[in-house]
């Protein structure tokens, strides 16, 4: 067959459906057909998936010409999806298309939710086109003749993979693309991405730095306008003092009106405990919603989770209290409306989320923000705009992640085994590691067969044994297994299963959490408030609480987000409009707070920066805004506090948020010495930075992830797993090890250039420096607290008291503030 007659085969299957291809659509068949790479830049909910799956069939049409009597079995075609739970959706879909279309081809998923039984079945005889993880995807190149396995693929999708790029997950992909390349030569790679603002990059990262394979492909844009409709839920009453911590519970009340006004509702908060409790307030509230209302986050178990889902798209269900867990592709036709509880604190997220509503082709989108605390609606108008304009994030790749590549290679020696000279040109090729040196290569080959210098004595860290051919490979089974049941580069805190005595899974927490309970405590986990019995074998023994128990809400780590440089950089363009006449509805709803915070001190302007300090009965308040996201102000607060200490002994105690950070001391700040001193000078930052934090311990605690990854810690055989403060305690060893003997391990510099790049954002730290020098330092002498620095204060009040000591002692402090009104 032509590209003519094969066109005519798609586009007479999508005239049955009831759609007309997309003109992005019939272009990826194009390129697809001619032998390309690429990467499709397509919106949430415009048929991206069938832009593929189509062309890859009728590219085995166009090369089986007998396909309806012969068929060859093997991989024609891998996709990758970075959620396991968009799995079953993918195989729907290509399943559809292989049916219709009367092919003989098979399609099967392999991830960590396969059976054992289908992994066996699947090793004699694999799928035609298989749906897989990053994590499966290297589970396979470990497993023995993995060359055969792949050897026939024609083609490999990665999906969502702006949700890749920039995580160590992406880089795992890279090295995996790196290997396909050389074992199935006529193996085209795909890319599938929302929206990003490094697209260009994207696509370079994707397939590597390999001009060929770069020369041959195409970007392909879906000129699609998804239509968002973004809606600011405003107080009716505005606080002047506003303050974080109270959820945006206030607001219950019209949150329970927008879903009733609708047929379905997704209502994203930020984090997992978030979640629990919109669910709970909710329930108690409005009983109605009982049978209607469901919960949906990563913790809760796997059948729950597809039951939500499939009660979504049968319109079973009215609210669904979620997280990010429902952020990715899953396709909820019914959805009607979002709601978004709390800053996003990314454009991209935002977007991806308004997405679920809507979610098809043509379709308006419609997203509530409701903000936790009133400033919270600067970032609401400011992401209209961002919507209108279409402005999102870079996703920032990884480079040396030299853990990952241990990983790796670890990988290729339990299969076949690997020749260094091949492998070392493959691994060059990626963007990862084009900057690595023969040097790095050596030494990365050492530590995998000798244990790295200072670990020399100890036959454990010799892993991989070179033979007599040159081939570097494991031939222990006991090491072949632990890496194996290793595989991934996801590091988090040991994960308990929560089960009920009687039996029956209702979800995993973390250790952390646990570890502060005693048997009898009651806490709420999955919509259900459950009495500890007791903890054994990792394992969390759980029966249901007595009503009237007092309960907390479980909670997980890892759970602040922090802005995004192109929302910090939004957030203040939409603060310094609160100066001007062209004011949105939110910044109009916010005239009380900006004619307070004018009465005490100054909203500030573009070239304006501004400190304020104030005494309270705690102490000398002094509070810096540089509107740049917690994770810089974490840094700034410290790199300040050290640089003030050196011209005058002072003690602080820090506190942040997205807005700014204050220093709190018992003695005041000579604001004019430190100001005239350079407080804010770019020079010496990196210096200051590693004085002023305790940069080791930031580093010790990378560590442990990295050492994880590149498997110089066991984490422990499934049911048995060791204690998060076990492998601390391993890995801190291993640190002190390398940081007194070993000062030039690779794996120790990547647990301080880690801590510096991703964790401090050292280069987003010195552009703020940079704007702040080109500003004027506008000081302001305050009496007492202004409604800006008020949900620092209270932020920081909230790591010492209960929710309702806290909102008490806010309340009296409001009064005392708002008492001279006049």
């Amino acid at each position: 067959m032509n590209r003519t007659q094969l066109f005519e085969v798609a586009e007479n299957w999508f005239h049955k459906q009831g759609w007309k291809a997309f003109p992005f659509q019939t272009q990826t068949w194009t390129a697809f057909l001619q032998g390309k790479n690429g990467l499709l830049n397509a919106p949430t909910g415009s048929g991206k998936t069938y832009a593929l799956w189509a062309p890859i069939v009728l590219d085995y049409i166009k090369n089986n010409p007998d396909y309806a009597t012969r068929h060859k079995p093997g991989i024609k075609a891998i996709w990758i999806t970075p959620l396991r739970a968009l799995s079953v959706e993918i195989k729907q879909a290509a399943e559809r298309v292989v049916q219709d279309m009367g092919l003989k081809m098979t399609v099967g998923i392999r991830s960590g939710d396969t059976s054992n039984k289908e992994r066996a079945q699947q090793k004699t005889k694999m799928p035609d086109l298989l749906i897989t993880t990053p994590e499966s995807l290297q589970l396979l190149l470990a497993s023995k003749g993995y060359d055969k396995i792949f050897k026939s693929c024609t083609a490999i999708v990665v999906d969502e993979w702006h949700e890749l790029l920039g995580t160590k997950r992406g880089v795992q992909m890279e090295l995996a693309l790196s290997r396909l390349k050389t074992v199935a030569a006529k193996m085209r790679i795909w890319g599938i991405s929302a929206t990003i603002g490094n697209l260009e990059q994207a696509q370079q990262v994707l397939l590597g730095m390999d001009s060929k394979a770069l020369e041959n492909s195409v970007l392909i844009r879906a000129n699609i306008h998804k239509k968002i409709k973004v809606i600011s839920i405003i107080p009716e009453k505005m606080e002047s003092y506003p303050w974080r911590g109270h959820m945006g519970l206030h607001l219950i009340d019209d949150v329970a009106q927008i879903i009733r006004n609708s047929k379905t509702t997704l209502l994203f908060t930020n984090v997992r405990s978030a979640c629990e409790i919109w669910y709970q307030r909710l329930l108690e509230r409005y009983p109605e919603f009982a049978g209607e209302m469901a919960m949906h986050h990563g913790s809760i178990n796997r059948e729950t989770r597809l039951w939500v889902e499939q009660a979504i798209r049968n319109e079973e269900l009215k609210v669904v209290v979620c997280t990010s867990s429902l952020d990715l592709g899953v396709d909820f036709a019914p959805v009607e409306t979002i709601i978004q509880v709390g800053g996003p604190k990314g454009v991209a997220r935002f977007l991806q989320r308004a997405g679920r509503s809507g979610h098809q082709p043509g379709k308006e989108s419609v997203i509530y923000f409701l903000a936790t605390h009133a400033i919270e609606l600067v970032e609401a108008s400011a992401l209209k705009k961002a919507v209108a304009e279409t402005v999102v994030e870079d996703r920032t790749p990884y480079l040396n992640s030299w853990d990952v590549l241990v990983q790796y290679l670890n990988t290729l020696a339990v299969s076949d085994g690997f020749f260094s000279d091949d492998i070392y040109k493959e691994v060059k090729s990626t963007f990862c590691y084009q900057d690595m040196t023969p040097e790095n290569w050596q030494w990365i080959l050492n530590f995998i067969t000798k244990g790295s210098q200072s670990l020399r004595a100890y036959d454990e860290y010799k892993k991989v044994e070179i033979m007599e051919d040159g081939c570097y490979k494991i031939n222990s089974r006991s090491i072949a297994m632990h890496h194996r049941m290793q595989i991934g580069t996801i590091v988090g805190d040991a994960v308990l299963n929560v089960k009920y005595l009687t039996g029956g899974y209702i979800g995993s927490i973390e250790e952390w959490f646990i570890s502060k309970l005693k048997p009898g405590d009651v806490f709420t986990f999955a919509g259900k408030k459950l009495e500890l019995y007791r903890v054994k074998n990792m394992q969390v023994l759980v029966k249901k609480a007595e009503s009237g128990k007092t309960s907390k809400f479980a909670s997980w780590m890892g759970g602040r987000m922090t802005l995004s440089a192109q929302m910090s950089e939004l957030l203040r363009q939409e603060l310094y409009a609160a100066n001007t006449e062209k004011l949105t509805p939110e910044l109009k709803a916010l005239a009380p707070v900006f004619k307070r915070q004018r009465k005490e001190s100054i909203v500030p302007n573009a070239n304006e920066f501004l400190i304020e300090t104030f005494k309270t009965r705690e102490g000398f308040h002094a509070i810096f805004y540089p509107f740049e996201g917690r994770f810089v102000h974490e840094a700034l607060a410290s790199l300040l506090a050290y640089r003030i200490s050196l011209l005058s002994p002072i003690t602080f105690s820090l506190a942040y948020n997205d807005y700014g950070f204050e220093l709190l001391s018992d003695q005041e700040i000579n604001m004019i010495e430190v100001l005239d001193n350079n407080l804010f000078t770019t020079a010496y930052v990196h210096q200051d930075l590693q004085a002023s934090l305790n940069a080791t311990e930031m580093a010790r605690r990378k560590f442990r992830d990295i050492a994880v990854i590149a498997g110089l810690v066991f984490t422990g055989f499934p049911g048995k797993i060791i204690k998060t403060k076990h492998l601390q305690s391993s890995s801190q060893l291993l640190f002190e090890v390398f940081r007194d003997y070993e000062p030039d391990n690779l794996l120790f510099q990547q647990a301080y250039r880690e801590t510096f790049e991703h964790q401090l954002e050292e280069g987003r730290l010195l552009m703020a420096l940079e704007r702040i020098e080109g500003q004027e330092i506008v000081w302001k002498r305050c009496q007492k607290p202004t409604p800006f620095s008020f949900p620092i204060i209270t932020d920081r009040l909230r790591e010492k008291l209960s929710s309702e000591s806290l909102a008490e002692r806010i309340r009296k402090m409001t009064a005392s503030y708002m008492k001279n009104e006049n």
